[in-house]
């Protein structure tokens, strides 16, 4: 009997963000991978704020805090 070949989630799911600084971002792209755990879209959360990270250390400036995120709806 043939093994089956577990799915690899590829893809990405976008985001709303809104910061505490009163600031949005719309579609913000976080791996489909990370999410469906028990941790819900808290793993998106770190990977926005990890790509937040790395814009502001680019720009000079300090990274923005996450207020809510919500996913975006197709």
């Amino acid at each position: 009997m043939a093994r089956k070949k577990e799915k690899v989630e590829t893809g990405y799911v976008l985001f709303d963000v809104e910061y505490e600084d009163g600031t949005r971002s719309s579609n913000r792209r976080a791996p489909k991978a990370l999410l469906g755990g028990l941790d819900g879209d808290e793993p998106a959360r770190r990977a926005i704020e990890d790509q937040d990270k790395e814009i502001a250390s680019q720009s000079g400036q300090p990274p923005r805090k996450i207020k809510k995120m919500s996913r975006v709806k197709k």
